[in-house]
């Protein structure tokens, strides 16, 4: 089976790395050149362009938003040459409407398209430890089933219809997006108050709030230890856009999201984008009068 990977960021690079560590051959390509030679190296094989990937049997993408997405992997020209019954696997958090009409012109062309959105940042991806949502044809989903066995430690079937995965992704996203944010204010006052924010996670891990979310994001909110950036600030309010616009599509209204997406707009303002998304805390602190300390 001939791989395709398209989109060699942090999470695509990681995902690409442990494809080869496992024995696939993978042809990658990215529009800046570093992550390919870094692949290359591993024994990866650089595609001249999308043409060549598109002639794979299957091909994963880990595009950073809808833009990408629409303007590299829904080109006409490269679909009309790809091989009947390919498969392509999106591994990224984009809009329910945009997999929808990926799906339906896949299915046009002959070709399969599956949703596959991944639940870590890259640290988890490099480990192979992914959660990923599937859904999709279920041959197609056969087929790539090993590849995904690769990137993630845990695949949930979600149906076959490929926009029900990414609507659930989006509202984890927004889930771990609340949670930042009510973790940045709570902390923000036991800091007003002299105490220590630490002490305060603590307590909620112990038992109320355990797994990954609170102890481990909170105890980097707690230090206002943003580093190192797995997954950007900016990225975050693409997320909340996409919670925002996919509740407003079923008729429900999500007041903290608008208040959370005011918060990202604050912190990208003040030079933020590229910083961890946790990194939001510091609009709370300079709301609350304590970003001179």
């Amino acid at each position: 089976m001939k791989i395709g990977f398209v989109g060699l960021g942090a999470m695509g690079s990681a995902m690409a790395s442990n494809l080869l560590a496992a024995g696939h051959p993978v042809h990658v390509w990215n529009r800046s050149p570093e992550p390919v030679r870094e692949l290359t190296d591993r024994g990866a094989t650089a595609a001249t362009d999308l043409t060549e990937i598109f002639a794979c049997d299957v091909v994963l993408s880990a595009l950073s938003d809808d833009d990408a997405v629409t303007r590299l992997l829904l080109d006409e020209d490269l679909l009309a040459g790809a091989p009947a019954g390919a498969v392509h696997v999106n591994t990224a958090t984009i809009s329910t409407e945009l997999a929808a009409r990926a799906h339906r012109r896949y299915t046009e062309l002959g070709l399969r398209y599956v949703a596959a959105p991944v639940l870590g940042n890259s640290e988890v991806a490099r480990a192979g430890n992914l959660t990923v949502l599937v859904a999709g044809d279920a041959a197609a989903t056969t087929v790539v089933q090993p590849l995904i066995d690769v990137i993630g430690r845990r695949t949930w079937t979600i149906g076959d219809q490929p926009p029900h995965a990414n609507l659930l992704k989006i509202q984890v996203n927004y889930l771990i997006a609340c949670s930042i944010g009510a973790m940045a204010e709570a902390t923000t006052v036991t800091e007003a108050a002299k105490l220590d924010p630490t002490l305060l996670i603590d307590i909620i891990s112990d038992q109320l709030f355990t797994g990954v979310v609170y102890p481990t994001y909170g105890r980097k909110i707690a230090a206002r230890d943003y580093e190192p950036v797995a997954f950007k600030l900016a990225l975050g309010h693409k997320d909340m856009n996409l919670a925002l616009d996919t509740a407003q599509a079923h008729g429900v209204p999500l007041p903290l999201g608008a208040v959370l997406r005011d918060a990202y707009i604050d912190a990208m303002a003040h030079g933020q984008s590229e910083q961890h998304w946790l990194a939001v805390t510091e609009t709370v602190r300079r709301r609350a009068g304590l970003d001179h300390e």
